[in-house]
């Protein structure tokens, strides 16, 4: 009878490589740029991005952000990616990689100009598709305020079950928030 485990990903899978470019349904998923700055900024002075994020920064903040991705790729801490429809249009990101587990959380933001526009749902059924695919990730998990019903409906869209609300887990402009938690698994 075959084992149903999943074997752990090994040390060394992410920073054997380059971090890839990603195609999805008409968008681009590409490592982040010094040349995006401008879109990092922008990102965070945004109200409704700063309302989930409570931060702004700086053009010299957006280069160290941006630089702090190659850093983590290598880690195998965490990746980034700039969603690119035309030019930059929001980022996409694997946060608390455990490759061990098999384990990554997803992250991301859309500019104004490309809200509406499924740039968020297109990029995550990609990323999701390449961190299953050819990654080997198992889980994918997925928070978000419970007062955030746009990235609840991306969540559902790309077939993220909701899985609960975990009580004031995250911090946001106006306070402490409870957050839904949604995952896929490989085998959904």
């Amino acid at each position: 009878m075959p084992s149903l485990v999943t074997p752990a990903l090994t040390a060394g899978t992410l920073a054997a490589s380059e971090q890839p470019e990603i195609h999805g349904e008409g968008i681009l998923l590409r490592p982040w740029q010094e040349t995006d700055r401008s879109a990092v900024v922008a990102a965070h002075a945004d109200p409704a991005i700063q309302r989930w994020h409570c931060k702004t920064m700086t053009d010299d903040e957006a280069v160290e952000w941006i630089t702090g991705w190659s850093r983590q790729w290598q880690d195998e801490s965490g990746a980034s990616w700039a969603i690119v429809d035309g030019t930059v249009a929001g980022q996409i990101g694997l946060r608390r990689i455990d490759l061990a587990e098999g384990m990554a959380a997803i992250s991301y933001w859309v500019l104004p100009e490309f809200r509406g526009r499924r740039v968020a749902p297109r990029a995550l059924a990609a990323l999701s598709s390449w961190a299953f695919g050819r990654l080997g990730l198992h889980r994918l998990e997925l928070s978000h305020s419970t007062a955030n019903s746009a990235s609840c409906r991306v969540a559902e869209r790309v077939g993220y079950r909701a899985e609960g609300v975990k009580r004031s887990e995250a911090r946001h402009a106006d306070g402490w928030h409870d957050m839904h938690l949604h995952a896929r698994l490989t085998t959904d």
